[in-house]
């Protein structure tokens, strides 16, 4: 496998998808705007391109995103056979897919694509072609599709705009990058419908979500002397809410607006001792390395993990992992 990418990922990555006929893109549990739009504005293109294309998440895709075009292609069921290339979009590592419980052993003997931006990716592909520096995913597939020279149609953009869109913060987030603006400007062109997009995303709340929001805020705690800030959404609480677990996207960011905030965390459990954990950080802990640590990984201000553990003692872990890293980094 390779170990690191170059610069001429971009250029090999190009020439196997002009030599496959057909191929099948999968993208990462608890699907995002940036892993969804991604991988349906390169579907889209593909097709475009004659090839034949097969589109796999195995969650429920989010209410927020199901006006992306090409949504309805996704499926949670594999082919009785894999085509021989395989694509995986905005996956840091294999265990971030869920194939119907198969195993790394259905890499094996296929033309392994990998193509991400997060920092802590593990390079599992034949050809890795990651780039931390990339505020999204979707900068790097638009790179790619102009690469193949296809024609960004307006179905293709909106799924990229809204993959730029939703992982920069509508652009507030410390990852925004001058070339952020740059192709969210060439996308724009194509005559998208921005203030439609950014109602469905950011604006329009269903009365679930907003019963959600409230128990959140009810959960908040500061720590470390009001550096760190935990919300915890037990199961009971997505329940009594009525909200599904993709109801809570951008909590964290709650916490992590409160002034004198470093380090946030929104702990939610999916089940017993299944928590999910979204970190988050202000101006300098790298929650990355808090989030590897603990099994995860994602990027230095934004990151994530998995703990199997009872819901009460996942969150004494996180809450020790973080006062270790801030206490740590303090001391540096």
């Amino acid at each position: 496998m390779q170990k690191k990418a170059t610069n001429d990922t971009l250029k090999q990555v190009a020439i196997e998808l002009e030599k496959v006929t057909e191929a099948a893109l999968f993208s990462h549990v608890y699907p995002d705007g940036d892993c969804l739009g991604s991988m349906l504005a390169l579907g889209l293109a593909l097709e475009r391109m004659g090839k034949k294309i097969f589109l796999y998440n195995a969650s429920p895709i989010p209410d927020s995103l199901k006006f992306l075009p090409g949504i309805e292609q996704i499926t949670d069921s594999l082919p009785q056979q894999l085509p021989e290339t395989l694509i995986f979009i905005d996956c840091a590592d294999f265990d971030r897919i869920d194939i119907n419980g198969l195993t790394k052993d259905v890499l094996l003997g296929k033309k392994v694509l990998n193509i991400d931006h997060h920092i802590s990716n593990d390079y599992f592909g034949t050809i890795n072609w990651v780039d931390s520096k990339a505020a999204a995913t979707g900068e790097m597939i638009y790179r790619l599709i102009r690469k193949l020279g296809i024609k960004i149609y307006k179905d293709i953009a909106v799924n990229m705009y809204t993959a730029i869109i939703t992982d920069t913060g509508r652009f507030s987030f410390s990852n925004t990058t001058p070339k952020s603006f740059k192709i969210a400007a060439e996308l724009v062109r194509t005559g998208i419908d921005l203030v439609h997009i950014n109602n469905i995303l950011f604006e329009e709340k269903s009365l679930a979500q907003t019963r959600l929001l409230y128990k959140a805020l009810s959960n908040l705690e500061l720590l470390h002397g009001g550096t760190i800030a935990i919300i915890a959404l037990s199961k009971s609480d997505f329940e009594t809410s009525g909200a599904e677990e993709s109801l809570s996207e951008g909590l964290v960011n709650y916490a992590r607006n409160i002034e004198k905030v470093e380090a946030a965390a929104l702990l939610k459990e999916i089940d017993y001792s299944d928590i999910k954990v979204s970190f988050r950080s202000n101006s300098w802990l790298d929650v990355n390395e808090v989030a590897q640590k603990l099994g995860g990984g994602g990027h230095v201000r934004a990151s994530g993990c998995t703990i199997n553990l009872p819901f009460k003692e996942a969150k004494q872990k996180v809450i020790f992992a973080l006062e270790e890293a801030l206490n740590i980094e303090r001391d540096c």
